[in-house]
Formats: structure tokens, sequence, C-alpha cells
């Protein structure tokens, strides 16, 4: 994984003064030198600036970038941001018409690729990508994203210059493009985060490749083009015959993934997803003669403060360790306490550039800091839940029946610390009612299809496109901010698009959510994993961290000049403090309740004093 950004402007001749994009190429590579710092490098033109700072996982010597190939007399130049698990199946046919690759890199099958097939080769990729490739022959830049976000990558216009970045950091140390915070920014903010629409950020003018897109920017502007889409489709397979497809397209994509010129590990939290995952590793490296590094999270005094609950009934680490009994794996016990989990929470808004999941970002920051001291590759078992349907509002009925998104249906809670006056001028109920119609009405249904199976479809697909999205960010996020690569191999496009179109009834059966995944890896599980109720990730339940965020929060009541107070009621917000620890209904998801409603605003406020940002 790496760090890629840059700009192109065609009324501009950079070359008259290359020192000074030079320069500024440097300094948007610098501000992601967190996604990779084993390499850097810059191509600058005409025309055209590219920047990029490597993590070197693959041909560790000779995968420089950005990576230029001449053909025809033309120049071809790639940035790029991601892995490629099915290079092996591209070679040959580059090979047998004249393109021999000189190193063993996936980003030189990927230009080849783009040079032999043109734009569209990009529908015969397996992997999790963004990249940007300079084809001095059209005298065009195209933007490349893979099909379900894995890889961030933003942009912004800006008069006549186009300026991108694996993050929006990279966007800003460009001269042309400055943070700004609107109307409708406030709107996702407080209505939608601490997830965003698609395409958008929080930023003014500051957008997003959309996911399975791809945007050809030339002398005629910007045009975007998809490559990818989620379809609906009839299932005909028998259940036995879909539990040995599911087992097949699972198993493949862990050991794809597997590919690596530096050690991989897994995390382990004692789930089924991720217990798949890890058990499939640990046979693949075992074969070789290696063995897995396995590690797993947990919160200082989680033993004495765990609180059971619907959405997590259990504590995790008697499966962990029923695991570690059942595979050979090296494996790391790491712990959070209090202090650094409210000490990340900033670090997290600096890692995303955006506030986030709170305690969820910054847990995940922190431990993703200490595997990045033993590997520079990590698999993880993210995104089943949302494709195979782990969560509750798939199968009970209530949630399955309420209008709006099931992870965030009710904007009450998020009115809850809020001046009356901003409540009304950014009419959240309105805003976020507006954005899961629009995106409701775009869900792919299937003919003859009605009443629970057609309400399932559609929140299935806003799963994927909302909810999995903000994970995968996350994801992104906290392990590039320490240099580790993320892989995600539940979010391979073939097991999405076939999980997607198998009927509910596979999926959910005698109760018990995700039957379809859990007997197709019955014989690699231990029966107690095997049957065990879904948990999410853990949390903290411990008292002093309630405590460091109402000090924090107090903290910033007590500061006139503090920018989220333009947005809060200050004397709701103290009568708020008093009891956060009754949690109610989560306002997002299943772990974000009363205290992580006080470290979102606290994340706000550091937000807009870090991009002086006002309301």
């Amino acid at each position: 994984m790496c760090g890629i950004a840059g700009f192109c402007n065609f009324k501009e001749d950079f070359e008259e003064n290359t020192d000074y994009w030079n320069f500024r190429l440097e300094k948007m590579r610098a501000v992601l030198a967190h996604r990779g710092n084993d390499a850097r490098g810059r191509y600058l033109k005409k025309h055209i600036g590219l920047s990029h700072s490597r993590l070197a996982i693959r041909d560790i010597l000779c995968g420089d970038q950005p990576m230029t190939r001449t053909h025809n007399g033309y120049e071809y130049t790639i940035c790029y941001n991601g892995e490629i698990y099915n290079t092996d199946e591209l070679i040959p046919e580059l090979s047998e018409n004249g393109f021999v690759c000189s190193t063993t890199s996936d980003t030189e099958v990927i230009l080849y690729a783009y040079i032999h097939w043109g734009a569209d080769f990009v529908n015969r990729l397996n992997g999790i990508f963004a990249f940007a490739i300079w084809d001095a022959a059209k005298s065009r830049l195209i933007l490349y994203r893979d099909r379900v976000g894995v890889k961030p990558l933003f942009y912004a216009i800006r008069g006549d210059s186009l300026v991108f970045g694996s993050e929006p950091k990279a966007c800003f140390a460009h001269p042309a493009v400055k943070p700004e915070l609107d109307k409708q920014g406030l709107q996702e903010l407080l209505a939608i985060g601490p997830a965003h629409t698609s395409g958008l950020s929080l930023f003014k003018d500051l957008f997003e490749v959309l996911p399975g897109h791809f945007m050809i920017y030339s002398r005629d502007g910007l045009h975007d083009e998809t490559y990818w889409e989620l379809t609906s489709r009839e299932h005909t397979e028998s259940y036995r015959d879909t539990v040995a497809h599911t087992r097949f397209l699972v198993e493949d994509a862990i050991k794809r993934q597997m590919v690596s010129d530096v050690p991989v590990c897994t995390f382990l939290s004692g789930g089924i997803d991720s217990s798949i995952v890890t058990a499939i590793a640990a046979n693949y490296m075992n074969t070789r003669g290696k063995t897995l590094n396995t590690f797993s999270f947990d919160f200082k005094d989680n033993d004495r403060y765990f609180k059971a609950n619907a959405f997590q009934p259990e504590r995790d680490l008697p499966y962990v360790n029923r695991m570690l009994e059942e595979y050979e794996t090296a494996h790391s016990y790491l712990e959070c306490d209090e202090n650094s989990l409210f000490k990340a929470l900033f670090a997290a808004v600096d890692a995303k550039d955006m506030p986030g999941m709170t305690d969820v970002d910054s847990s995940l920051l922190y431990f993703c800091s200490l595997v990045s001291r033993k590997n520079k590759v990590a698999l993880t078992g993210e995104c089943a839940d949302e494709i195979f349907g782990g969560y509750p509002w798939f199968y009970r009925k209530e949630l399955l029946e309420r209008y709006g998104f099931p992870w965030s249906s009710d904007v009450a809670p998020r009115l809850a610390l809020l001046r009356d006056d901003v409540g009304l001028e950014l009419d959240l109920s309105s805003y976020q009612a507006f954005r899961y119609e629009e995106s409701r009405s775009k869900a792919p249904l299937l003919y003859g299809e009605d009443g629970e199976d057609e309400s399932r479809r559609i929140i299935g697909y806003l799963n994927i496109k909302w909810f999995m999205q903000t994970l995968l960010d996350r994801m992104d996020r906290t392990s590039m901010y320490s240099e580790l690569e993320a892989r995600v191999p539940f979010a391979d496009h073939r097991i999405i698009e076939y999980v997607f179109n198998v009927p509910w009834h596979m999926k959910y059966q005698n109760g018990v959510e995700k039957t379809l995944l859990r007997d197709a890896f019955s014989d690699v599980l231990p029966p107690e994993l095997l049957h065990r109720k879904k948990s999410p990730y853990p949390k903290t339940y411990h008292p002093g961290y309630e405590a460091l965020l109402i000090k924090g929060m107090e903290e910033i009541l007590d500061s006139p000049n503090a920018p989220v107070r333009t947005l809060i009621d200050a004397d709701k917000t103290r009568e708020f403090l008093k009891a956060p620890a009754e949690y109610g209904s989560p306002w997002f998801g299943q772990l974000m309740a009363g205290p992580q409603l006080i470290a979102y605003f606290i994340q706000i406020n550091y937000w807009m004093e870090k991009y002086q940002l006002s309301a």
C-alpha cells in the first residue's frame, strides 16, 4: 500500500517552474508518508505532476513509483495504491503481445494492461486499488478506484486544475485547495456521520472517486465512467451447491490475498469471520513451513467492567483462546487502556481528516500501531456481516420495517447536544431522509420479489454502499496511519456479487444469522465458534474512559472560543454529561451510544480547530 497524489492542468506548463512544482509534489507526498515511507518518487511534465510514497510489499527493490513505460514513442506513467491479486492470470496474454515485465510488481502489470486493453481494462482486475495513469499519447489523466471502495481517492477541481490524493490532507497541500465547511458538510457530519454520502466528503467541493468508477480528465473536462455495479439476478443453485460455491470463493479470496514479499498476519477477534480467515491463512502458511502471526484486541480491565447487552452478549477472549488451541500461530494479545484510547481520539481525526467512529476508530488505530511493529500486511474479517446478513436489522422484524438507514434511523439522539436553532436550520431529519430515499431508489430490485424479500435486498444494498464503506474507510485510515496494509478477503467482488443474490432463507436458518457462511466452513471452526452468536468489534466499558470524555467536554464548554460551541447548547450538554452511561439505543451502528456521542463532538471540535473551520 502507498500514498498517491498529484495534479493536472492543460492550460499551465509546470516545466516553466519545475523547482516550485516539485516542491509542491513533495509537500503532497510528505503528508502521506505515514501510508508508506520505504521510498518516494515524483513525475513532473508539462501538464502533469505525480507523487508517490511507498510501502514496499511486492518487488521490494524494483517496484518504485511513479513508474513510467514507453510504448510507440509515448510515455505512460502510473501512481498506484493497492494490491492486485490476479496478476499471474494477466501476464500470459500481455507477454504474448510483447509486454514483458522487468519487475515482479503488480504496478507494471497494471500499466501494461492499460496500454494493451485500454481504459476499461480495470474490469479484469481482482484487487483493492486507487491509482492514476497519465496517458501522454491521448493527453489525459485517468483516476481509478476499486469496486467497493477499499482504497480511498479524493479530488478537487479548482479552475483548470484537477488535484487528487489518497487522503484529503494531500489535496490541501496544493495551493489551490483549502479546507472549507458549508451547510451540506454540516448536514453530512450531523445527520449522516460518521458515514458520508458516497462521492462526497465533509469539505466543500472536495469529492471522492466513486467505488467502481474511473474518471478521465482531458482538455474536454472531467468525465465519469461506471465500470462495476451490483446487479440482481435469480439464484438457481441448490443449498448444497451454494455452500460449496461460497466455500470456494471465500477460500480462494483468502489464499489470493496471502501474496506478498513480506510476512502476512491476521486479526483474530474470536468471531467466525476473522476465525475463518485465520484458519485458512494458518493452514496456507503451515503447508509452506511457516507460522502465521495473529493478533487479538481487548481493553484493560474488560474482565471487570464488561457489560453484556443485546448487541455484545459476551467477551471475545475465550473464543480467541479456543482458536489458538485448534491452530498453531504466533499470537500476540494486544490491550488498550482508557488513557491511550482517549488520546487516540485525536490521532484518529488526524488519520481520517474527519471525525469518525470515535473510540471504535481510535482503538483500532492504536492496535494497528502495535501490529505494524511486527508486520506490514494483515488480513481481516471485515465486511462479512454486510454481505452475509449478520446484523440484526436483516432479521429483526421491527428493524427491517423501520424507515431510514437501519444503523441510524432516528436523528433524535443526534439533536441531544445541538442548539435548537442549529437543528432547525440544518433540518437533519429531512436531510437524512433525502439521502436514504436517494440511495434506496438505486437498489437493484429483482422482478417478482416483494415484501420482506425486497426489503432485505434493499437493506443489503444499503449496507454494502453505506455501512460497509464506513468500516472500510475506518480500516484503511487506521491501518495506513502506521504503515500497515489491511486486506479484506470478504470484500472480494466475486463474493459480493454472488452472495448478494443468494436467497435469505439460505443465509438465515433456524434463527441463526450467517448460516450459509457457518455451513461453508463447518469443518475448519471449533464447535464453540461455529455456533457462536455474533458479537461486534469490542469496546471498553471502563468508567475511567467515560470520566475522560466528560472532562474533555467540560473543558470545551469552559472555552468560549471552542469552535464546536457554535453548534452545541451548553446547558443541554452539561445535563447530558450527568448520565452518559445511560446508553439507551445506539445512534450509529451497534456500538455508538451516549459516551460515543460525547466523543464525537470532542472530535468535531478538534477537527474544526485543526482545519480552522467555522460553522
